[in-house]
């Protein structure tokens, strides 16, 4: 059973996905194979910051410096939960 996702865990776009700005969709998306999955602001700002070495801790770090005063851990969390489910990220 794998571990539970926790601050300390590092996550990385699983080899499928591909995430970019798409100024069509003026947002960011994730590419895959079969498709597109558009992305909400705040999905690609956690996104943005998923590159296989920084851990789930240094992304609410950076997304705190850039949204100061925003309660977001529980948030950033869960989202990366939910993309991991998704079969869009792994943990490293």
């Amino acid at each position: 059973m794998p571990e539970p996702l926790s601050l300390d865990s590092t996550p990385k776009l699983s080899a499928m996905f591909r995430l970019q700005w798409e100024e069509a969709q003026n947002c960011h998306v994730l590419l895959y194979p079969e498709g597109m999955v558009k992305l909400s602001g705040s999905a690609g700002e956690i996104l943005k910051r998923v590159d296989g070495q920084t851990s789930v801790s240094g992304i609410v770090d950076g997304l705190k410096a850039q949204f100061p005063g925003v309660p977001l851990d529980a948030d950033v969390l869960k989202f990366l939960e939910v993309a991991h489910d998704n079969g869009w990220l792994r943990f490293v």
